[in-house]
């Protein structure tokens, strides 16, 4: 078992910045890839990022590409999402995500999930 739990949420004007943390606890060394995804109210729930828990090889939605890093910190179980120059239709609850498998690839069939934490950027 994995557990997720994030937070740094909150309101940003656009072009703004946010940085959410996820800290990561129980069997972290199982997971292998750690992911973000957010879901906007009345939309499917989409990826936003990944990295790979053992080497850090990273992976970004053409739609944040250039504005967020993802990365991690091995020694605290935690990942971050960095955003910068947000945008409204960045607005969406935020999901950190853990996938203790490799197949599928980087975006899709995660395993654990945390609860969420909304970011909401005004205009």
């Amino acid at each position: 078992q994995v557990q997720l739990v994030e937070s740094g949420g909150g309101l940003v004007q656009a072009g703004g910045s946010l940085r959410l943390s996820c800290a990561a606890s129980g069997r972290t060394e199982r997971s292998y890839y750690m992911g973000w995804f957010r879901q906007a109210p009345g939309k499917e729930r989409e990826f936003v990022a990944a990295i790979r828990w053992n080497g850090g090889s990273t992976y970004y939605a053409e739609s944040v590409k250039g504005r967020f890093t993802i990365s991690k910190d091995n020694a605290r179980n935690t990942v971050y999402l960095q955003m910068n120059s947000l945008k409204p239709e960045d607005t969406a609850v935020y999901y950190c995500a853990a996938k203790t498998y490799s197949t599928s690839g980087y975006s899709q069939s995660y395993n654990y999930w945390g609860q969420g934490t909304q970011v909401t950027v005004s205009s």
